[in-house]
C-alpha cells in the first residue's frame, strides 16, 4: 500500500496514538517504539502543551561549566550541548581569566523592539509626523495590554519612525520600545503592537500589514570583559597566534562567521540549558555582527602594557528567566536555579561571558595545536565508550587510536581486546 502523509486529524490524536501511525508509516520496531515512548525529564503530556504533534521529547548531554567567576560572583554554569568539548574549553577558559579577576559584564535594559509595518500612504512624511504627535497615546494604549508588566516597571517605554524603500514602495516602520523585564519578551511585544495597529491605520491613513517583534534586539546588548596572563596561555607567542587568528576574523567573512559560531557554542548551549530561544539569540548575534554592512566579529582582542591578552565581547542577548520553556521544562527550571540568576539582565551578562570565554578557548587552540586534535580524541573516546570499552580503559585507548590515525569501531574492539587480555 502506497504510505501517505495525509493523516486526517492527527493533531487531535494523544501523543501515544500519533507514535502508533508513525510507527507504522516509517515501519519502526518494537524496540526504536519504545525509545520514543521513554521520554526523559519533560514528560510526553508536558511537551504536548508546549508545541504541536508530540510524539516524544529529545535529551541532550547536560553539562556544568566550572570556574566562572563573574563581577566578582561565582557560577556553576549548565550548558546542554551535543558537542564535544565545549563545556571544558569553556571551564578552561574562565579558570585563566580567575587570575585577573574573572569577567566584568554589563547589560543595557531588557528593551525589546517591536516593528508595524505601514504601506499605501499617500504622504510618508506627513504620515511620520502624525505618528509622533501621537506618541503618548500609542505607548499608553499599549501599556493597557499588561497592567502586571507595568507595575513591574516594564511596558511601553517609547516609539521610533522609520522611512524605508523598498521593491513594494515606500513604507513606515514604527518600533515600539517596550521592557519586558524578566522575560524574553515575544508574546506581550507582539500583543502591544496587535493593540495600537488600528490607532496607527487611523492616524496615517495607510495600512497596517506585519506587526511583530524584531530579533535583532540591539537595544538589549550584553557586554563582558577579561584579563588572560600571557603566562598561563603560554606567552607572548600564544597570544601573538591569537590576535592573528581574531584579525583574520575581522578582516574576512568567510573566517568572521565561524569566529562567530564558536561563541554562539557557548551562547546556545546555557540558553538551550534554561529553556531559551537559540534561533532568536542566533537571528539577532549574526544580524547585529553585519550591522555596519559588513559582517564583522563579536568579539575584540588586543593586549595590555604588561603582554597580556583582553578580550571584549558585546552582543545582543534576548534572554529571559520567566515565560515560554523557562517555567514549563522542569530541567530548564532546575538549570536556572543552579545558576542562580536574579534576573534576564543577570543572565546576559553570565551569557555574554561564556561566549567570550568559549571565544578564548578555541583561537588557542585552533593558533596552537589546531582544534581537530582534542576533537578527534574525544571522538575517539565516543568510540571506544560505543562498542564497550570500560571507563578505566578508555582514555588509553582514545589515546591509541588517535595517535594511530585509525578512529574506527574496528580497531577500537582490537585495542578492547588487547586491554582484557593484560
Amino acid at each position: 500500500m502506497e504510505k501517505s502523509s495525509r493523516i486526517s486529524g492527527f493533531y487531535k490524536l494523544s501523543p501515544r496514538e500519533r507514535l502508533e501511525k508513525v510507527k507504522e508509516f516509517s515501519n519502526l520496531s518494537k524496540e526504536e517504539v519504545e525509545i520514543l515512548r521513554e521520554a526523559g525529564a519533560l514528560k510526553i503530556e508536558q511537551g504536548d502543551k508546549m508545541i504541536e504533534n508530540v510524539v516524544s521529547s529529545l535529551e541532550l548531554p547536560l553539562g556544568i561549566a566550572v570556574n566562572f567567576l563573574i563581577n566578582e560572583k561565582d557560577y556553576l554554569i549548565p550548558m546542554a550541548t551535543e558537542e564535544s568539548s565545549v563545556v571544558a574549553a569553556a571551564s578552561n577558559a574562565a579558570k585563566m581569566a580567575r587570575s585577573k579577576g574573572g569577567f566584568k559584564a554589563e547589560s543595557n535594559p531588557p528593551h525589546m523592539i517591536g516593528q508595524i509595518q505601514v504601506t499605501d500612504l499617500e504622504d510618508t512624511e506627513q504620515a511620520k509626523k502624525e505618528i509622533e504627535s501621537k506618541k503618548e497615546e500609542i505607548l499608553k494604549l499599549a501599556n493597557q495590554q499588561d497592567q502586571m508588566l507595568i507595575e513591574l516597571g516594564g511596558g511601553a517605554k517609547d516609539l521610533e519612525v522609520r522611512k524605508i524603500e523598498t521593491e513594494s514602495g515606500r513604507m513606515l516602520i514604527i518600533h515600539l520600545i517596550i521592557d519586558t523585564r524578566d522575560a524574553m519578551g515575544a508574546n506581550i511585544v507582539n500583543t502591544m503592537c496587535e493593540a495600537v495597529a488600528p490607532l496607527i491605520e487611523e492616524a496615517t491613513n495607510g495600512r497596517v500589514f506585519l506587526r511583530i517583534i524584531s530579533n535583532l534586539a540591539d537595544k538589549r546588548i550584553a557586554r563582558a570583559k577579561a584579563v588572560f596572563d600571557k603566562d598561563k596561555l603560554g606567552g607572548e607567542k600564544a597570544v601573538e597566534g591569537i590576535l592573528k587568528a581574531y584579525h583574520f576574523a575581522a578582516a574576512d567573512p568567510y573566517r568572521g562567521a565561524t569566529h562567530n559560531k564558536g561563541i554562539m557554542n557557548g551562547i546556545d548551549a546555557v540558553a538551550l540549558a534554561t529553556g531559551n530561544d537559540t534561533r532568536a539569540l542566533e537571528a539577532g548575534a549574526h544580524s547585529y555582527a553585519a550591522l555596519g554592512g559588513e559582517y564583522k566579529p563579536l568579539t575584540t582582542w588586543k593586549k595590555d602594557e604588561g603582554g597580556n591578552l583582553v578580550g571584549e565581547i558585546e552582543i545582543p542577548i534576548s534572554a529571559g528567566i520567566i515565560g515560554g520553556s523557562t517555567q514549563i521544562n522542569p530541567i530548564a527550571k532546575t538549570c536556572l536555579k543552579i545558576l542562580s540568576v536574579d534576573s534576564s539582565q543577570e543572565l546576559a551578562e553570565v551569557m555574554a561571558a561564556v561566549g567570550l570565554a568559549q571565544n578564548l578557548a578555541a583561537l588557542r587552540a585552533l593558533s596552537a595545536e589546531g582544534i581537530q586534535k582534542g576533537h578527534m580524541r574525544l571522538h575517539a573516546r565516543n568510540i571506544a565508550s560505543l562498542v564497550g570499552a570500560e571507563d578505566e580503559i578508555l582514555e588509553e585507548i582514545a589515546g591509541q587510536m588517535v595517535s594511530e590515525e585509525n578512529i574506527s569501531t574496528d580497531r577500537a574492539k582490537e585495542l578492547i581486546e588487547e586491554f582484557r587480555k593484560k
